[in-house]
């Protein structure tokens, strides 16, 4: 009953404090208050996260976001069109139940009639929580990995779709949002929201775009734009520089994906070797029993 009656308190103690903390009011951090007042058009173009994770993402933003062990990963987070606030409250919540799981688990012991160490949950719990912290920043590692690839696979064809275009006589800006209203993929949905801000802002596309590859980290998509502003700038055509961009590319990408198959295939030497030595020793048990 102690056990229980200490795991009580210190949640009821934890609720009571975070209570007290969001009520009273604190001093707003310097750094991030010129932030939010001077923050980029790209940060306002996110959807509004909703719903208690992104509530809880914004309370833990605004008290952690300058810390260095809680550096947001925006390049990542605008591949994916993720939120700071959502990736924030994802964390938050994944330490809420890192933090949680162990008293309980202590709790259910106690309750079948085992005693624990007291220290043994607490060290459970700061040990899963710090643990969990950092699981979002490996998913979305992961997946923004994942989706440039996606992205560098459709520039290609925009950029063959771009110098088709061009070998039509259509002018560079209007060969640009033409070649990008084809395919209806996120890939070129993200290239016609940047084309249409350009459009209406009045700057040009190709300065659009590389501001889409910087903010992406794409640098596939900077090379069309460097080739584009070219061919709007100075008159040059560009047919043939896109084309040969565009096998470059392929040919890069290929490389990588026979790289990586080799590799895999390494790794699958080990597994397919201990497998085999032990069907072998599964057809010589017999034999061996059998002399002994």
């Amino acid at each position: 009953m102690l056990q229980l009656s200490l795991v009580a308190g210190l949640i009821g103690g934890l609720g009571i404090l975070l209570l007290l903390r969001e009520v009273v009011p604190g001093t707003p951090h310097l750094r991030s208050t010129i932030a939010r007042l001077t923050a980029e058009p790209v940060a306002a173009r996110e959807e509004p996260a909703v719903g208690l994770e992104a509530r809880l993402g914004r309370i833990v933003a605004d008290r952690v976001q300058e810390q260095r062990w809680a550096r947001v990963p925006r390049r990542d987070l605008a591949v994916l069109q993720v939120a700071p606030a959502a990736w924030f409250g994802q964390k938050a919540l994944f330490a809420v139940v890192g933090l949680l799981f162990p008293p309980l688990m202590g709790v259910a012991v106690a309750l079948a009639g085992l005693d624990l160490p007291f220290a043994l949950p607490a060290a459970g719990s700061v040990a899963l929580a710090t643990a969990l912290w950092f699981v979002p920043d490996v998913e979305v590692r992961s997946k923004a990995t994942s989706a440039r690839a996606e992205f560098a696979r459709a520039v290609t064809a925009y950029i063959d779709l771009t110098a088709l275009e061009r070998a039509g006589g259509t002018g560079t800006t209007q060969s640009l949002e033409n070649a990008a209203a084809i395919a209806d993929s996120w890939v070129f949905q993200r290239i016609r929201e940047a084309l249409h801000r350009a459009r209406w802002s009045g700057e040009p596309p190709w300065r659009a775009l590389s501001e889409l590859a910087e903010e992406l980290g794409v640098p596939e998509l900077d090379d069309m734009a460097d080739i584009m502003r070219l061919s709007g700038e100075e008159g040059v055509a560009v047919q043939g520089n896109l084309r040969a961009r565009s096998r470059s590319m392929r040919t890069a990408m290929l490389s990588r994906e026979q790289a990586r198959a080799n590799a895999d295939s390494e790794r699958m030497v080990i597994p397919v070797a201990l497998l085999g030595l032990l069907f072998l020793c599964l057809l010589a048990f017999p034999a061996l029993a059998r002399v002994l």
